[in-house]
């Protein structure tokens, strides 16, 4: 989505005249994909549509629409050319002749919404999925390699994954069967929803992504890659061929906290976790990020840096859960008020961390 160039922090107005716009077109749609109340817009999602453009914001807190329809409304997708390639190497001949006019197709759970609503417009689509070598899962030298077809079900049904306990642990709670059947693991941090749940994990791990063009591969820490909410460093001519992140030793462990409301819904709160002791047993290293309660996930360095060189205890994960609560940022709405949902970033802290520290003790890998 384009950004304003005076604000970083804001999408376009256009976005926000979209939305606006399919207000009359289907509440009931609209309310499935923006998590709303089909009659107001006393909205799940807030953060983001604060983020739309002050235009919104105010519609957002007044709870008021304009009282006239636009002229013209519609629910399909507008015309695009679809692409199919059968080689990485034409994928990407692809991307180095068209850029920005491409979205590339892996699972489409996300896209393809994007596009009904309109908020996608790709005059090319390009489907990677006929490509091979993209959908491998393995480990290799204490790092598991994710390619950029993996599904979540891949995850949850492989051995390969149980080896980052976060990520197993996160893994079963990606939306729906149907979503975990089709969506994928790279595409998902590409799309880099702020309730998505793979972005918090990826960030307590410390993972690194692979962007590849036609002029070579780049390896970008997923500190970097992530840069704002639905915006990433991947550039127009690159794919994200592979997700990165490290095996836990026989020392380690993870964890994923969620709150839904229902089977298959975004996070209300998300919390992942990791832990490494060191042969003293003190914490040698730690990862905490947040799903659904900051416009974009987030990594609590504050909370990580107060775990290292210490004795893991009760109070010293009550301390991090504290930092980490305070530096949460909800939005009060539909699912609970701001003071709730910093309370469940405080308790899933110190959850995951005592899970994490539970197999790290245990001598799981």
């Amino acid at each position: 989505m384009a950004k304003e160039k005076d604000d970083p922090g804001r999408i376009s107005p256009t976005v926000a005249e979209a939305v606006l716009s399919l207000i009359w077109v289907d509440q009931n749609l609209l309310s499935q994909f923006f998590h709303v109340e089909a009659h107001r817009f006393d909205c799940d999602r807030i953060h983001f549509l604060r983020h739309v453009s002050p235009q919104m914001a105010r519609f957002v807190d007044g709870g008021e629409f304009p009282d006239h329809r636009p002229r013209e409304c519609s629910m399909y997708p507008n015309a695009f050319d679809y692409l199919a390639p059968e080689t990485l190497d034409e994928a990407l001949s692809i991307l180095a002749e068209r850029g920005d006019e491409v979205k590339i197709l892996a699972g489409g759970q996300s896209l393809i919404p994007m596009m009904k609503l309109r908020f996608a417009n790709p005059s090319t689509l390009m489907d990677i999925n006929r490509i091979p070598g993209l959908d491998g899962l393995a480990r290799s030298n204490g790092t598991i390699n994710i390619g950029a077809l993996v599904r979540h079900n891949d995850v949850v049904k492989s051995d390969v994954a149980k080896a980052n306990h976060t990520m197993a642990s996160a893994a079963p709670w990606i939306a729906d069967p149907i979503v975990r059947n089709l969506g994928t693991v790279a595409g998902s941090l590409s799309h880099h929803d702020p309730e998505g749940d793979w972005a918090s994990v990826m960030l307590a791990c410390g993972a690194e992504v692979v962007l590849t063009s036609s002029t070579g591969e780049r390896v970008v820490h997923i500190n970097d890659f992530l840069v704002d909410m639905f915006s990433t460093s991947c550039q127009p001519n690159e794919i994200l061929t592979e997700v990165r992140t490290k095996a836990h030793t026989d020392k380690g462990g993870g964890n994923y906290q969620k709150l839904e409301r229902k089977v298959g819904d975004y996070a209300t709160v998300g919390v992942a976790t990791c832990l490494e002791l060191g042969d003293d047993g003190n914490v040698a290293a730690a990862g905490i990020a947040l799903t659904s309660v900051y416009p974009f996930n987030l990594k609590v360095p504050d909370a990580e840096s107060v775990l290292v060189g210490n004795t893991p205890s009760d109070e010293l994960f009550k301390e991090a859960g504290s930092i980490a609560a305070a530096a949460s940022d909800p939005a009060s709405d539909t699912r609970g008020s701001a003071a709730y949902k910093r309370h469940i970033v405080d308790v899933f802290v110190q959850r995951g961390l005592a899970a994490s520290l539970a197999i790290a003790q245990g001598g799981q890998s």
